[in-house]
């Protein structure tokens, strides 16, 4: 597919500097951008010390109240809201329902607004429904909430990538992004212990039920953050309060960007409207190819669902299979740190990295097809996991330095499709591993390893147009 007309742009960074020159006044030693000076390397340091903790603990909790569910459910939420299986998938699937559709109208707002107040407006009701949840008295109101819960989150993962993509160079964006997953990673690793912590030691507490304490405490952990976070989040560049950044830093924050050939919208400058911003990313091929990649990633992990009933087979009694599913994590978290490191000192490969761990995936699954051996299986999964938590990190990097030049209204959109179409995944992967199917489970793995092979076309095929097109030095 030719691409299109807003994706071929010149890199001229002097024409850049002139603009940025005409809408920011710099103090005289700032009108020619030097890179990696002690003042950038000051601010770099700056940028993470506000963005970086604040998002991690954030999209900590955003995945532990979207993800209690299963942990309430099996402390008793089960039984006394009479929840078969076929009930709870329902649960489970609406979440995503309110939560794919308002992704990018929620980015379309935040482009117009303070994204420190909005996020962390947006946490805090999602903290009240949780909490409200505590209280659900059956089935169909227990659906109600998850929207409700599903609507609130869609605008805060595609919010948190744009803010991260807004500030960042793009060989420093890899290792944020994978700071960012790692929240993700430890949730899935000790959250599920957190839980029964809680369920089990505030059982019967003011005679309520452990599962109804779990959305109690997580909730107001949330709400509490979302409070926090209105005053230490950053905004845009051009936009962000005084206090936290001078008008030095942030003139610095907006040339290196522009210097990165990244479009950056200044204080009051006249934005793209919302439908023409629409139309110009539905048509991008280079929207859709993200699209259909990340839609890959994230069909093929739906596999966390199985680590439990798979460490299972080695042996383990339930609680000790939820301790054997730790190392599962443990070093999926190791290898996404060097993947965002090596990402980032080797930018012009990134689309060869997804490439790699993709294929790496898909052979796994393949051979875990043809093995029955439980321990072989651990250790298959082990690797399998490393490859796609590593390839989902990278991937939305990989994504947000492709929209980079795209004008911010645009690159908003852009990274909220990518988000909410790779979600979809979440709604029939949780079907992949019908229990008819164990021990084998060759359907699961089946459409894991034909999902693995889309990603592999699909970023081969990225990372070879974009070195078609010349942006090779410096480039996605």
């Amino acid at each position: 597919m030719a691409p299109d007309a807003a994706t071929v742009e010149k890199h001229d960074y002097h024409e850049h500097d002139t603009v940025v020159m005409k809408e920011h006044t710099a103090s005289s030693e700032m009108d020619e951008y030097v890179p990696d000076t002690e003042a950038e390397k000051k601010l770099v340091r700056k940028i993470d010390m506000f963005l970086l903790p604040m998002m991690w603990i954030m999209y900590l909790l955003s995945y532990m109240d979207r993800t209690n569910i299963g942990n309430a459910r099996i402390a008793g939420m089960a039984d006394d809201l009479n929840l078969d299986s076929n009930r709870y998938s329902v649960v489970l699937v609406v979440f995503f329902v309110g939560y794919v559709v308002f992704e990018v109208p929620s980015n379309m707002v935040l482009v117009r607004v303070r994204p420190s107040h909005y996020l962390a407006t947006i946490m805090f009701l999602w903290g009240g429904v949780t909490i409200g949840m505590a209280f659900t008295p059956s089935y169909e109101v227990l659906i109600g909430m998850r929207i409700l819960m599903g609507i609130l989150e869609s605008g805060f993962a595609p919010g948190i990538l744009l803010l991260l993509s807004s500030w960042y160079k793009r060989e420093e964006q890899s290792k944020r992004f994978a700071v960012y997953i790692s929240a993700a990673i430890l949730s899935g690793a000790f959250g599920g212990l957190l839980a029964g912590s809680i369920t089990s030691g505030l059982d019967g507490a003011h005679g309520k039920a452990g599962w109804r304490w779990l959305f109690v405490v997580e909730g107001a952990a949330t709400m509490g953050v979302a409070l926090i976070a209105a005053f230490i989040l950053p905004d845009f560049p051009a936009t962000t309060a005084r206090w936290k950044f001078s008008d030095e830093e942030k003139q610095l924050a907006i040339k290196r960007l522009q210097y990165d050939n990244a479009r950056v919208n200044g204080d009051g400058e006249s934005r793209m409207g919302h439908w023409q911003a629409l139309r110009i990313s539905l048509t991008s091929w280079r929207t859709w190819l993200f699209v259909v990649g990340y839609m890959a990633v994230v069909g093929s992990s739906t596999l966390s669902y199985f680590y439990p009933t798979l460490v299972r087979g080695l042996g383990y009694e339930a609680t000790a299979a939820q301790y054997m599913t730790i190392p599962i994590f443990g070093v999926a978290f190791v290898f996404t740190a060097i993947t965002g490191v090596l990402a980032d000192r080797n930018t012009k490969y990134r689309g060869l990295m997804l490439t790699g761990w993709m294929t790496v995936a898909m052979l796994c699954s393949i051979v875990i097809c043809a093995v029955y051996n439980f321990k072989a299986r651990y250790a298959l999964l082990v690797i399998m996991a490393s490859g796609l938590w590593a390839s989902n990190g990278l991937s939305l990097s990989y994504a947000s330095v492709s929209f980079g030049d795209m004008e911010r209204e645009v690159k908003a959109i852009s990274l909220a499709l990518v988000n909410a179409m790779g979600n979809l995944a979440q709604i029939y992967g949780a079907y992949l591993f019908p229990n008819d199917d164990e021990p084998k489970y060759l359907m699961g793995f089946g459409v894991i390893s034909g999902l693995c092979l889309t990603g592999v076309v699909s970023y081969f095929s990225l990372w070879y147009t974009f070195r078609r097109m010349g942006k090779a030095a410096g480039s996605p």
